[in-house]
């Protein structure tokens, strides 16, 4: 049996702030039958994950494609991938069977051929949670959250910490985790209503306005006067080189994201090291992918506080495949609050 699937490509390489116009809707016929034999699996796409990252991969040139195999480069014309949620419709896998539900690397659009099953599709129990959930808090966003945090911040009860983008997919999390772990939390985001979101919702200490003010070290150094003890950073550029010099001794900083430098390649974190060295400050990179080994802490240390509502779910869900380029572009406005999702079809 064949259907028409509709799916989202970029017409070109993109190499400054995305726009609409650089992407393009496309139609084909799609083939819901799978051979035996082939190991494949077909996906009806069910939520897909939108992610800043995916505009590294959309680049002519950049040296986060060659980091992971999920997040090489994305060819002009062709499709794009991402994590999402789906069913299966047909598999030539004998570990998946029709009408399960699924996570892994799917395509922007309405079915995905998974070829390579590898640890990157795994079934999926619900644990009566929405089925978006599985994108965000327990998808990848959550995963990166609670790694970066506890895997790579090792935090101390008590300490001080800072989280850019405290009210996106990532950061909204981090800031959750690090309360309930028994931190001092300061968040920050781009309007008034976010940053009320972090304060009255979320649970955060403080938070600020960074489109407010004026000199970033004098704000972090007000909200901070004793020092910053762990930076979990989404954004880079300016906002690091503040966070590096209010550290305390021995601070660390979890590079997750420089969001500020994907659409600019003139702004860059200008570090000063004197503060790096003789504060003994750590500062590491990690990537997702990387942390697949704690998952399943992850998952315990996640589940309770989500059922008895002390971790707060933050979704901003768009609908049908074709909104999945305004989806992506408004990242780069700040105009999604919590995780962005394409609702591509009802369960």
């Amino acid at each position: 049996m064949e259907v028409t699937n509709k799916y989202i490509v970029i017409k070109h390489h993109i190499d400054g702030a995305p726009q609409e116009s650089d992407f393009e809707l496309k139609t084909e016929a799609f083939s819901l039958s799978a051979e035996p034999g082939k190991n494949e699996v077909i996906v009806k796409n069910l939520y897909l994950s939108i992610d800043p990252y995916q505009l590294n991969r959309m680049k002519n040139q950049s040296s986060g494609q060659l980091a992971m195999d999920f997040a090489g480069a994305i060819i002009p014309g062709k499709p794009i991938t991402t994590f999402g949620v789906g069913r299966v419709i047909a598999s030539g896998n004998s570990e998946f069977n029709k009408d399960e539900l699924v996570s892994g690397i799917l395509s922007w659009g309405e079915y995905s051929i998974v070829k390579e099953v590898g640890g990157m599709l795994r079934k999926v129990d619900t644990m009566g949670f929405p089925i978006s959930y599985h994108v965000g808090i327990l998808g990848f966003s959550g995963l990166t959250a609670y790694a970066g945090f506890f895997e790579v911040c090792k935090p101390k009860k008590g300490e001080k910490v800072f989280v850019s983008a405290a009210s996106g997919s990532v950061g909204s999390l981090v800031g959750q985790y690090a309360k309930l772990f028994g931190c001092y939390v300061v968040g920050c985001a781009g309007s008034p209503k976010k940053v009320d979101l972090l304060k009255q919702k979320l649970g955060f200490d403080e938070a600020f306005n960074y489109k407010e003010e004026t000199d970033l070290k004098a704000t972090l150094k007000r909200y901070f006067p004793d020092g910053i003890d762990i930076y979990f950073d989404n954004v880079g550029a300016e906002m690091l080189e503040a966070a590096i010099e209010n550290m305390k001794p021995f601070g660390r900083v979890a590079a997750c994201g420089v969001i500020a430098e994907y659409t600019d390649k003139g702004r860059r974190a200008s570090l000063d090291m004197v503060h790096v060295v003789y504060k003994s400050i750590t500062i590491q990179g990690f990537l997702v992918g990387d942390q697949m080994n704690v998952y399943k802490n992850f998952l315990s240390a996640t589940i309770e506080p989500l059922r008895t509502g002390k971790l707060h779910v933050l979704e901003d869900i768009s609908r049908g495949v074709e909104s999945t380029p305004s989806a992506f572009v408004g990242l780069f406005r700040g105009d999604n609050v919590g995780k962005k999702l394409v609702q591509v079809a009802e369960d």
